[in-house]
């Protein structure tokens, strides 16, 4: 495991913006929250030696007032999200996904997730210094970064917010417009350097993808995952030979937004969508036409004795070779996601969710899938 160093000199962000870390978050959670905990094996990212929870969590709310938290991030969310941390190690998931631009410094009240993970995990390595945590972050392909170099000074930087001298898994968060070759280069170098475990993409099109691996198995290092948008009402991944690629040259699909931004959890209802710029992509329109799907989800979790929320992230499960990421704000959504292992749907359910989902117009999703 890397080890843990002293944040107190590290003012760098990716926009130039610092603040000083002036919470200390709570490290217990509520005794209301009942946890089970994982029973499922580890699992090997694609040809690396990393080995993570069949589940991970996705940090890209915590500290976000751009997209998230109706752009507000307070002490009392940082508590909550300091809470779900916890809840999640209990319950045996740790694997965490961050970014250097989660939390980003131009935001106003933002706080960057990278420093909110790696104080988290100061704080219950404290306490428990056994525990094995595992730390994805990704880099950011901005126009200006040019280079190998470019994705060593961003990873040292990151490790600097974080306060470790490595990290298990180093993504590009989306293909740059340019560099992309420097950017693989970039991911090697660091491999060699001892400063990861693994690498991945995110975002990556299925040519992208053929293309990253080769440079870096040129070098004999594996390309261990590529992270994408992937859920039961979002299968372009499917759609477009992404998860057939990975499936075949032995590369993991880490699926963030696998309950679709919280619509697969069935709280939002054509009455009440979400708030904030979700509202835009999930319009009561789009919110109709879901309901047979939804009413679905429903019945099949009452036969599990599972949530809406529980039965979506264990259809990706069942597709093999996928790891969800599902973003945890409090210690509850915790509980619920780790209820999700330890048990599969039928082949036919898996089948019939399919099948109805595909009646569904899919939403736009992130313009980079197609570089």
């Amino acid at each position: 495991m890397a080890l843990h160093i002293s944040s107190s000199a590290c003012f760098t962000t990716l926009l130039g913006h610092s603040r000083v870390n002036r919470i200390r978050a709570e490290s217990s959670y509520s005794s209301s929250v009942t946890l089970k905990t994982a029973v499922e094996e580890k699992v090997k990212l694609g040809g690396s030696d990393l080995r993570v929870s069949p589940l991970g969590i996705g940090a890209w709310s915590w500290g976000d007032t751009t997209y998230w938290n109706n752009f507000d991030w307070n002490d009392r969310k940082e508590k909550d999200a300091k809470k779900a941390f916890d809840a999640s190690i209990d319950g045996g998931v740790t694997f965490f996904d961050t970014a250097e631009v989660y939390g980003s410094g131009l935001a106003l009240g933002a706080v960057n997730s990278e420093v909110l993970l790696g104080r988290f995990i100061k704080e219950r390595k404290e306490k428990d210094p056994a525990v094995e945590i595992a730390v994805a972050t990704k880099f950011a392909a901005l126009p200006w970064r040019l280079g190998r170099q470019s994705v060593l000074s961003a990873l040292k930087d990151s490790l600097c917010r974080l306060g470790l001298t490595s990290v298990d898994l180093y993504q590009l968060h989306w293909p740059g417009v340019w560099g992309n070759e420097g950017y693989i280069d970039g991911l090697g170098d660091a491999v060699e350097k001892g400063l990861v475990k693994a690498v991945g993409v995110s975002n990556y099109s299925e040519k992208r993808l053929r293309e990253a691996y080769e440079k870096l198995n040129k070098r004999g290092i594996p390309l261990a995952s590529n992270q994408v948008n992937y859920s039961l009402i979002y299968r372009a991944p499917e759609e477009k030979g992404v998860k057939a690629a990975c499936d075949e040259l032995g590369i993991t699909l880490i699926a963030y937004s696998p309950i679709a931004q919280g619509v697969l959890t069935g709280k939002y209802t054509p009455d009440k969508p979400p708030s904030g710029p979700r509202s835009r992509i999930y319009t009561p329109e789009f919110l109709t036409r879901l309901q047979p799907l939804l009413n679905k989800i429903t019945e099949i979790g009452v036969k599990y004795d599972k949530t809406s929320t529980q039965v979506s992230l264990n259809w990706l499960i069942a597709q093999g070779n996928v790891v969800p990421i599902p973003g945890a704000k409090t210690a509850e959504q915790a509980a619920e996601f780790i209820g999700a292992l330890g048990w599969r749907l039928a082949d036919e359910e898996v089948a019939e969710l399919r099948s109805l989902a595909s009646e569904i117009r899919p939403v736009v999703g992130f313009p980079v899938e197609n570089l």
